[in-house]
């Protein structure tokens, strides 16, 4: 490709990945708001069971999902049409069966199921019916994005989390009955499912052989290193949650738990750029192009630091306010955490798991991950022990740090690119500057007034600064 191309390339991805963080923030945004509505409209041990509902989910999804819908973004971009068509029943079947097993894991039939799932077993078959249909339609939430039709993907995902949480919260509020709600739920997962195999009969088709067990195997060979991996980093994001929960009272645990919504934050801006990003690299290395890959790879980190550092900023400088207006007064032990975390994702915004799949490094991503999971539990246990509740986060805060810095090392390594070439870090530098420098000022000019007007006030300083140190950058990303 041409300078010129390339950069009409990149600025094509840049808006896919500005569209898809829109869809991802709707889509967490109603997340985090319906939890609000159902703690008012259900009595505190239903609530608790729906929240342990979500909890389920999202173990099985993460462990059991071996990055298998993942690996499509290398797969697909480089393969034929008939191929394609494999790798697509072949994830869809893989998933199916992933379905039956983990509905059947967290039902009353397993005689091993977990025991905090015990007060779910009174809903019969609803709980394993809906974990296993989550499980079984996972791949809509991939598909379309690697086939680089966002549009679909922004719809499909729009309409399922509205849908999804304006029938839960007028049940919710109507009847206050959780059976209801998965009733309820079940319905949409199912539209979700027809969604799914519609997308897939109008773009792929259905055909036999309906399985290839040998693309499988290069399938799973591919993904299975970097899902272990993912589970592992799953695993370090929890293990302070554990600690936590295990050194300390349980309201102080609560407390530590909410400060975990920085996560979110991260996550919505590193996939959203991962997703768009992910295919025109796969195509890059697949053609031999290792510096385009990695142009790619820094262009797409330098986006997310821009839009992730000021956000981080304000996470920081207005913490205590901030847990005041969501979770009141009663959590605010949680606003060092929050700001200890928020030290911690500056690491995250080097998005590096996406190159390290194209150069199939998946063993080395699980030995990493692995050796760092000890560690971060190491250090949760020990800050601890002499920091209390705060010192609790310190193991995956210092984990971030480590990984990154060696894994970069690795990636220089093997693309023969230098270390100080690797990542847009004067870019990188001068977004994480101006960002920390706006958050003073907001935090000094802001009114020493009720929360609310803290906040909105800091946060209008810190857009305004940081938006005047950063125009010709805005005026680019917005064009």
């Amino acid at each position: 490709m041409s300078s010129a191309a390339k950069a009409i390339a990149a600025h094509r991805l840049t808006r896919r990945a500005l569209s898809l963080g829109a869809v991802k923030a709707f889509d967490h945004a109603l997340h985090f708001l319906l939890p609000v509505v159902l703690a008012r409209a259900l009595d505190a041990a239903t609530f608790g069971e729906y929240r342990l509902i979500w909890l389920v989910v999202g173990t099985v999804t993460a462990l059991a999902s071996l990055n298998v819908g993942g690996s499509l973004y290398y797969f697909l971009p480089r393969s034929d049409v008939p191929t394609r068509r494999l790798f697509v029943q072949n994830t869809l079947a893989y998933f199916a069966l992933a379905g039956l097993l983990c509905g059947f894991a967290v039902s009353a039939w397993n005689p091993l199921h977990p025991a905090a799932i015990d007060p779910l077993l009174k809903y019969d078959s609803l709980v394993p019916v809906f974990v296993g249909l989550w499980m079984a339609t996972v791949v809509l939430d991939y598909l379309p994005t690697v086939e680089e039709r966002i549009r679909w993907q922004a719809s499909v995902t729009l309409t399922i989390t509205a849908l999804r949480a304006a029938l839960v919260a007028a049940a919710a509020i109507t009847t206050g009955e959780l059976r209801v709600i998965l009733w309820l739920m079940i319905a949409v997962i199912v539209l979700k499912l027809a969604l799914l195999v519609y997308y897939v009969a109008r773009h792929h088709g259905f055909a036999r052989p309906v399985c290839d067990l040998r693309l499988f195997g290069t399938h799973l060979r591919q993904a299975v290193p970097f899902g272990i991996s993912a589970a592992f980093f799953s695993l370090r994001a929890q293990a302070d949650q554990w600690v936590a929960a295990s050194l300390f009272a349980l309201s102080s645990f609560a407390a530590f738990s909410v400060a975990g919504i920085v996560g979110q934050v991260v996550h919505i801006f590193r996939h959203s750029a991962i997703e768009a990003f992910m295919p025109a690299m796969s195509r890059m290395e697949a053609a031999g192009d290792v510096r385009g890959m990695m142009e790619m790879n820094k262009r797409a980190n330098a986006m997310i630091g821009f839009a992730l550092f000021p956000v981080l900023a304000a996470a920081f400088a207005f913490a205590e306010e901030a847990v005041a207006i969501i979770y009141t007064t009663t959590y605010l032990e949680a606003a060092p955490v929050i700001r200890l975390y928020t030290v911690g994702m500056l690491a995250l915004v080097i998005e590096i798991s996406s190159v390290l799949q194209l150069l199939r490094l998946g063993g080395y991503a699980v030995r990493v991950q692995g050796v760092i999971l000890l560690l971060s539990v190491a250090g949760s246990v020990a800050g601890a022990l002499a920091f209390g509740l705060t010192g609790a986060a310190i193991g995956s805060v210092v984990g971030a740090y480590l990984e990154r810095a060696v894994t970069l090392r690795r990636v220089s390594r093997e693309t023969g690119i230098r270390l100080a070439e690797v990542q847009a870090w004067r870019s990188l530098a001068w977004s994480l500057g101006s960002a920390a420098f706006a958050g003073v000022v907001a935090w000094a000019l802001a009114p020493d007034a009720n929360a609310f007007i803290r906040v909105l006030t800091g946060a209008l300083i810190l857009a305004a600064v940081y938006g005047a140190l950063n125009f010709r950058r805005l005026r680019e990303v917005t064009r």
